[in-house]
């Protein structure tokens, strides 16, 4: 099984208030990569004395300490995930907002030969395809 956030923070030193806690159990529990609003409202509804500004406090806090990554996608505001050891790519829907996350061997292959053609070991990458779902 793998750790929670709040355990993450406690074996990288991060203090734990009891707001702090509240914020990792939501994060630890997403199965989306929700932005700072989407937090804030799971978790107002837990303790609605948690202020966004809590939310964007500790958000930065657990990105700084090496726990939540910041995801940038186009045209929406900054979504966060739990930082895992392995590696995905993501699949964006451009309608829903919708985020797939996927590992494909042929691209991780693909990308490697890119580099080597050009020179480079491949040290790091990341892959983000923005789609439409098809009409069935």
């Amino acid at each position: 099984m793998s750790e929670t956030i709040e355990q993450k923070c406690i074996a990288k030193g991060v203090k734990l208030t009891d707001q702090r806690k509240i914020i990792a159990k939501v994060m630890s529990e997403a199965n989306d990569h929700p932005n700072v609003d989407e937090l804030y409202n799971r978790v107002s509804k837990i303790d609605s004395k948690i202020s966004i500004a809590t939310v964007y406090r500790t958000v930065k806090l657990f990105e700084e300490s090496g726990i939540l990554t910041k995801h940038e996608f186009k045209g929406g505001k900054a979504r966060y995930e739990e930082l895992n050891e392995s590696h995905h790519d993501h699949l964006i829907d451009v309608k829903s907002g919708e985020i797939i996350e996927f590992v494909d061997e042929e691209i991780e292959k693909l990308q490697k030969k890119v580099a080597e053609k050009y020179g480079y070991d491949l040290v790091d990458h990341k892959l983000e395809l923005y789609g439409v779902k098809k009409k069935s």
